[in-house]
C-alpha cells in the first residue's frame, strides 16, 4: 500500500513538474502577426501595417530574431544597391541573437550580436502573455525612435507548425 501511494505522489509531482515547465517552455518558431505600439500619454494605439518577421527560441536557450516593416527598397542589384537603399533597409529591419532566460511571465533576451550595436551587450526585457499558440511580448515604457514619445510595444507571436 505504501508502494502504491508513493508511486502516485510520485506520478503526481512528475505531472505537475511537466505542466510547470510547458507553462515555461517557448521553444519553437513563431510568426510575427501583429505589431503595435501604444502611446503611454494618449493612449493611442499605432498599428504597424503587414509585420513580418520570426523568432525562434531554441531549447539551448537561444534566441534568434528577425523582423522587416514596409515600405523596404528593392534594389535593382546587388551590386546596384545605393547608400540611400542602404539605410532604409537598416531603418526598417531589426535583427539579433542571444540568449534567452523565460520564466514563465517575463523573457529576457540577452543580445549578442545584432542589426544596431545599440542593443549588443545588452539586456532586452518583454512581459509575455500566452493563448493557445500566440505569445504576445510587451516591453516597457521607452522613448520611441521616430517621434520620441514613450510608447509600449506589443508584437503578437504565432508559433509556426
Amino acid at each position: 500500500m505504501r508502494k502504491a501511494m508513493l508511486a502516485i505522489a510520485v506520478i503526481g509531482v512528475s505531472a505537475a513538474a511537466d505542466a510547470l515547465a510547458a507553462d515555461n517552455d517557448l521553444a519553437g518558431t513563431y510568426r510575427l502577426v501583429v505589431e503595435q505600439r501604444r502611446i503611454v500619454d494618449t493612449g493611442e494605439l499605432v498599428p504597424v501595417a503587414n509585420p513580418q518577421g520570426f523568432i525562434t527560441y531554441g531549447k539551448d536557450g537561444r534566441v534568434l530574431v528577425l523582423i522587416v516593416r514596409a515600405p523596404r527598397p528593392r534594389p535593382e542589384a546587388l551590386d546596384k544597391i545605393t547608400d540611400q537603399q542602404r539605410i532604409d533597409l537598416h531603418r526598417t529591419m531589426t535583427a539579433y541573437g542571444g540568449t534567452y532566460k523565460f520564466d514563465g511571465s517575463k523573457v529576457e533576451h540577452n543580445i549578442d550580436i545584432s542589426w544596431n550595436e545599440v542593443w549588443t551587450g545588452t539586456k532586452q526585457v518583454r512581459s509575455v502573455t500566452r493563448d493557445g499558440d500566440r505569445v504576445t511580448l510587451t516591453t516597457p515604457p521607452f522613448p520611441f525612435h521616430t517621434d520620441g514619445r514613450m510608447s509600449v510595444n506589443m508584437l503578437v507571436w504565432e508559433k509556426v507548425k
